[in-house]
């Protein structure tokens, strides 16, 4: 309990947790796409984490280990709240900006993710990212947003590295249906595209 935390300890975990609250912000706002939601979950997971402060392992990544707490914290509060539509991805191949642009007409010489990305905005990006289910949208926010390596999400998620990798590869197959979804409700692209054929380069992502 925060009783037991002595000022030294309260000095050293402001130390800590100063040189990461932006990142922590801008990833809990990622997530919640709010700014008041974000500044909330941020302050919820610091008096969390300080609370918690004397099972922190000095020698270990406290920016990994602030940012589960933060995750955690999320989860939960998203227990209760309705989810938005997610999209339904399990089997899409992977070559969809790839074999859209082609039916749009697009030289294949084009690079047709960077036709999309193009005219995407961050209010685009983040609603590809909203559509996204939970566990694909985290790791993406960490990996993508927050520019962890593998090794730190899984230390963050609490996860195996191999799990990582997979969350990823499918949230980079996600964002680009999700992407390519929302241009056409934007008018970017033409919406007639025959959808079975889900697409993309895998390193466009």
């Amino acid at each position: 309990m925060s009783s037991d935390i002595t000022v030294e300890d309260r000095s050293q975990f402001e130390s800590l947790l100063r040189p990461v609250l932006d990142l922590a912000y801008r990833y809990a706002y990622r997530l919640t796409l709010d700014r008041d939601a974000a500044m909330d979950l941020v302050q919820d997971a610091s008096v969390i984490a300080f609370r918690s402060f004397r099972q922190f392992e000095p020698e270990s990544n406290f920016k990994a280990w602030f940012l589960k707490i933060l995750t955690n914290r999320y989860y939960r509060s998203r227990q209760a709240a309705a989810r938005v539509a997610i999209v339904n991805l399990e089997d899409a191949p992977d070559l969809f900006l790839y074999r859209q642009a082609r039916k749009l007409g697009q030289p294949l010489r084009d690079d047709p993710a960077a036709f999309v990305l193009g005219q995407a905005d961050v209010a685009m990006i983040d609603a590809a990212m909203s559509r996204l289910a939970d566990e694909y949208r985290v790791v993406a926010t960490l990996h993508f947003v927050s520019q962890m390596s593998y090794e730190e999400c899984a230390q963050t998620l609490d996860i195996p590295v191999g799990t990582v990798r997979s969350r990823l590869h499918r949230a980079r197959r996600h964002l680009q249906v999700s992407l390519w979804q929302i241009a056409e409700e934007r008018g970017y692209v033409s919406p007639e595209v025959d959808r079975t054929c889900l697409v993309a380069k895998r390193h466009m992502l």
